[in-house]
């Protein structure tokens, strides 16, 4: 069995920043997969549940009428393991080329006065948002991006190197 891409991150080595998790050809184009990657795993404690609920909607919905991005925008989630966000765009952009993108999404979270599609009928768990939390996140997400945009490891994932046998077997676990 493949090895998801995901998987293959190493993660102690991997710091916040935005990077491409998968590049997937769809026809004619192509469908990037970035993982925006807002605290470093198992050494940061893991976005709050109720923030990152916040996070995905305020994003979401800046990501979604930016009218420079809001056709590439396919998707805008968080990951399981409440360490950051996918984001998925049509074409084939560098982590750099869409820099200002994620630094001004995180951004326009300060400017909030509520979470968009907190109603009942607009959202499976209307209760389930902390929006001084999302602030809190977002602010700490954004300087850390300002002050690191000429760090290249922001930009660069790091891959897990795993051994593997004369017949070509590879060992997950190593």
């Amino acid at each position: 069995m493949d090895l998801i891409p995901s998987f293959s991150v190493d993660h102690t080595l991997i710091v916040p920043g935005i990077f491409i998790s998968r590049q997937d050809q769809v026809g004619d184009g192509i469908i990037t997969t970035y993982d925006i990657r807002v605290t470093k795993p198992n050494k940061e404690p893991a976005i709050d549940v109720l923030a990152m609920h916040s996070l995905e909607h305020l994003i979401a919905t800046y990501l979604r009428n930016d009218p420079d991005w809001k056709d590439e925008v396919i998707y805008w989630g968080p990951m399981g393991c409440l360490t950051g966000f996918y984001l998925i765009l049509k074409g084939g952009r560098k982590p750099e080329e869409i820099y200002e993108l994620v630094l001004n999404a995180f951004k326009s979270v300060k400017d909030a006065n509520e979470v968009p599609g907190v109603l009942p009928e607009n959202c499976g768990n209307c209760l389930l948002h902390n929006l001084p939390m999302a602030k809190w996140y977002a602010a700490r997400f954004e300087d850390y991006l300002a002050k690191n945009a000429d760090n290249a490891q922001i930009f660069n994932y790091p891959k897990t190197e795993r051994l593997v046998t004369d017949d070509g077997r590879q060992f997950f676990d190593s």
